[in-house]
């Protein structure tokens, strides 16, 4: 099965790991990863490699972080361009996290990172189009 590795700033990968075990359960192949503000770069490094060790490194995993540019996501970058078979995410929220983690069975690296892109633009939007689409897709009846 797939790996995953959550990290972030602060609290972002148990806050996000918390939230999903309320609505999804316990999941396996998956680790979550903190950076507090008073850890770093090394320690990360280190965290995220015994992860990587963790989760068997015959398998791929992906990386979701919380921020393009940030510690995690340059560390995860860093590791993942180690091996074939790994890839970073980044602008994780919660709808990419839940549904990513249901549908990756049968899913190598990269179908999962193209699949996760999808979901994050799809998961993006507001209240105004969402209520747009619903009256859009109600037919037009002709009038007498």
């Amino acid at each position: 099965m797939l790996g995953i590795i959550l990290t972030g700033h602060g609290g972002f990968a148990s806050g996000m790991e918390k939230a999903m075990k309320q609505i999804l359960g316990e999941q396996s192949h998956f680790i979550a990863i903190d950076f507090p503000e008073t850890s770093t770069t090394a320690l990360l490094t280190e965290q995220l490699t015994q992860a990587v060790d963790a989760l068997d490194p015959q398998h791929e995993i992906v990386f979701l972080t919380d921020l393009l540019g940030g510690t995690p996501f340059r560390v995860a970058s860093t590791l993942a361009m180690q091996k074939p078979g790994r890839e970073v995410i980044t602008g994780t929220n919660l709808q990419l996290l839940l549904e990513m983690v249901l549908e990756r069975d049968g899913l190598n690296s990269e179908t999962f990172r193209v699949q996760a892109l999808e979901c994050g633009h799809r998961g993006l939007t507001s209240l105004v189009d969402e209520l747009g689409r619903c009256r859009e897709a109600k037919p037009v009846e002709e009038g007498i």
